[in-house]
């Protein structure tokens, strides 16, 4: 009785025109079946009814209140009134169709948020960098995904020989393939054992990506070595965002203009190299293009320039805190519907 009360309710509290006018063609099919012999074009009267009534949101249940509410206001014998329930039952019958392809749509939508998760957690445990500890350089990095899957990549590894090798990457894929892609990328980082310069490890890791890889999958990437006996930045690029060096004598930013081709394209690619000599306080900025191309809320790119100008008001502090700051910067003014991974990297030099 409860959920009679509910529904009749709910009906009551619809708009009383849109209410109105499904009640009358519903009482238009219900007196076509005490009278029509053509049962064939009632079926599709009814058919073309309940496609109406599926778009305006009603449930069956409404439809059930409506015929009952009808029929107790008619005089009819047992056999007529046990004749329109034709109606309401091919009516019911079109939410029933309805229905099993709405239950189809679910049923993978849960398959691809599984496979959606599996990859989250593949990134999770496979990906997993641990930042190094040195004592002329400080590390901040901050990696957020717009959704639970990140094309965003970052790695970090200390050689124990003074050197550390960093990457910042961008895989053009989502799901399970490019949580796969970044995982091979990681371990042909990982695997080699001592520091390689970063013209040799893009030219190793684009055999790895266009040998394994789907061929519409590419990645940018960010490699670089840095040497911390003679302070040197050695880097190369995979046609990734270029980097930048804030120089503290100067309180300037240099861009880092080293360029090459996507991971992925062809076997034969070859990748420049640039040396670049870090001072003391000096800092390293790396981003993926979910920085460089954040919109405001009306749509516009937000000025590259005001976020290095926070890097250099915030020059004095620990880089995870300048990370952490430019990130929050971000949130506020960018576009959420335009939201997009973010990968921010900072290495600073110190005393």
């Amino acid at each position: 009785m409860d959920v009679i009360f509910y529904m009749k309710s709910w009906i009551g509290s619809k708009e009383a025109p849109l209410v109105e006018e499904f009640k009358k063609s519903y009482k238009a099919l219900v007196k076509e079946s005490l009278t029509t012999s053509n049962r064939t074009q009632l079926i599709k009267k009814c058919e073309e009814f309940t496609d109406e009534v599926i778009k305006k949101d009603l449930l069956p249940e409404d439809i059930v209140e409506i015929h009952k509410d009808y029929i107790n206001t008619l005089d009819l014998q047992e056999n007529d009134m046990l004749g329109t329930l034709d109606v309401l039952q091919e009516v019911v019958k079109g939410f029933g169709y309805s229905y099993r392809d709405y239950q189809r749509l679910v049923n993978k939508l849960q398959v691809h948020d599984k496979e959606i998760d599996l990859a989250s957690r593949l990134q999770q445990t496979m990906l997993k960098t641990d930042i190094p500890q040195f004592d002329s350089i400080q590390i901040g990095v901050i990696s957020v995904a717009a959704q639970k899957v990140s094309g965003d990549y970052f790695n970090l590894i200390d050689h124990k020989d003074g050197t550390m090798s960093f990457a910042v990457a961008d895989v053009i894929g989502k799901g399970i393939p490019a949580a796969l892609a970044m995982s091979m990328i990681k371990f042909g980082m990982d695997s080699y054992g001592h520091s390689q310069l970063p013209s040799d490890g893009l030219k190793r890791l684009n055999r790895v990506v266009e040998k394994n890889v789907n061929q519409n999958m590419f990645v940018t990437m960010f490699y670089g070595l840095y040497e911390e006996m003679n302070h040197l930045l050695y880097c190369s690029s995979a046609g990734h965002e270029p980097g930048y060096v804030y120089r503290a004598e100067t309180e300037e930013f240099e861009e880092i203009d080293v360029r090459g081709r996507v991971l992925g394209v062809s076997q034969k690619t070859r990748y420049n190299q640039q040396e670049i000599p870090i001072y003391l306080e000096d800092l390293v900025i790396i981003f993926t293009d979910g920085v460089t191309e954040a919109r405001d809320k009306k749509g516009n790119f937000i000025d590259k320039n005001r976020l290095l100008n926070l890097i250099r008001k915030y020059k004095h502090m620990h880089p995870q805190d300048i990370v952490q700051i430019i990130y929050e910067a971000i949130l506020k003014i960018q576009n959420p519907a335009r939201k997009d991974d973010m990968t921010i990297l900072i290495i600073k030099r110190v005393n």
